[in-house]
C-alpha cells in the first residue's frame, strides 16, 4: 500500500511531461508553418524580381542595340560631312578651320546632319548650331521661337515678337534681357559685324496714340532693340542699323493665327567679313 503514492507521482510526472512535449510539439509545428508561409513568399518575390530583371535586361540590350544603330548612322555622316570637307570644292577652308567644323559638326542632331549635302551646307549647319546654342539659352528651350538662316555669309536670326514684345507694342518685354544679352555677346565678340534690326508684323492693321500703322509699329520695334542693345548691353551703336519692313516681307501665308505669329518677329541680320562668318563657329 505504501507503494501507491509513489506510482501515483510517477503517473502524474509522466502526464505532466507529456503535456509540456505536446505544447513544444504544437509550438515547433506553428514555427514550421510560418517558415513554410515566408518560404513560399520569398519565393513568389525571388521569381517576381528575377522576371523583372528580365525585363530590364531585355529594355537594355533594346537600348544598347538602338544607340549602336544611331551611332552607325552618325558616323556615316560624320564620314559623308569628311569627304565633303576634304574635297573643300565650294568653300576654301584651312586645316584648322576644318577641325574645328568636325568637331562642332559631331554635335549636331543626326537628322539634321543628314540635309547637309554639301560642305557650305555643313559649315552653315555649324555656325546655325553655334548660335543657336549661344542666343538660345539653357536647353535650347526657346528653339521654336529662334530660327537661324545663312545666305552666303549673311546669318538671319528670326526671333519671335512673343520672345520680345507684347501684342501692338513696341517696349521690350523685361523677360528679353537674358536673350538680348546672350544677342550682345555675340555681337560684342565681333567688333566688326555690321548688324541690321528689321522689325516684322503681321497685316492686322493697328493705329494707336503711340503707333500709327504697321510701319510705325515695326520701324520702333526696331529702334527699342537697338536701344536696349546699345544702352543696356554696351553694343558699339555703329555696329546697328534700324529697320521696319511691316508686314510686307512675310515668311509664310497670313492665313492662320499660326502663320500669322511667325510673321511677327524682329530679325536681327549678321553681316560678317568672310574670316569673322568662319570665326562664328
Amino acid at each position: 500500500m505504501k507503494k501507491l503514492p509513489f506510482i501515483f507521482t510517477l503517473l502524474i510526472m509522466g502526464g505532466l511531461a507529456s503535456c509540456v512535449s505536446k505544447k513544444k510539439y504544437t509550438s515547433l509545428q506553428g514555427e514550421l508553418h510560418s517558415t513554410q508561409v515566408e518560404l513560399a513568399q520569398t519565393s513568389s518575390e525571388k521569381e517576381a524580381l528575377e522576371a523583372k530583371f528580365d525585363q530590364i535586361q531585355s529594355r537594355v540590350a533594346e537600348y544598347n542595340a538602338k544607340i549602336n544603330s544611331l551611332r552607325g548612322d552618325n558616323e556615316q555622316l560624320l564620314e559623308k560631312n569628311g569627304r565633303m570637307m576634304s574635297q573643300s570644292g565650294d568653300i576654301l577652308v584651312s586645316d584648322q578651320l576644318r577641325m574645328q567644323l568636325e568637331k562642332t559638326i559631331s554635335k549636331i542632331d543626326t537628322e539634321k546632319l543628314a540635309q547637309a549635302k554639301t560642305l557650305e551646307d555643313s559649315v552653315n549647319l555649324a555656325i546655325s548650331h553655334n548660335l543657336l546654342t549661344a542666343i538660345g539659352g539653357k536647353g535650347n528651350e526657346q528653339e521654336e521661337d529662334i530660327v537661324i538662316d545663312i545666305d552666303k555669309t549673311v546669318v538671319m536670326i528670326s526671333v519671335s515678337d512673343r520672345l520680345l514684345f507684347n501684342t501692338g507694342s513696341f517696349r521690350v518685354n523685361q523677360e528679353a534681357n537674358p536673350l538680348l544679352e546672350r544677342l550682345s555677346a555675340v555681337i560684342n565678340s565681333e567688333p566688326s559685324l555690321e548688324v541690321m534690326v528689321e522689325g516684322h508684323t503681321d497685316p492686322r492693321s493697328i493705329s494707336t496714340a503711340t503707333v500709327q500703322d504697321n510701319w510705325d509699329l515695326s520701324v520702333k520695334r526696331a529702334t527699342s532693340i537697338v536701344r536696349k542693345l546699345v544702352e543696356n548691353h554696351a553694343v558699339a551703336p555703329e555696329q546697328l542699323i534700324a529697320a521696319g519692313r511691316s508686314s510686307f516681307f512675310p515668311v509664310v501665308e497670313n492665313d492662320s493665327p499660326e502663320n500669322m505669329a511667325k510673321n511677327r518677329r524682329t530679325r536681327i541680320i549678321l553681316i560678317p567679313d568672310l574670316d569673322k562668318f568662319f570665326a562664328l563657329m
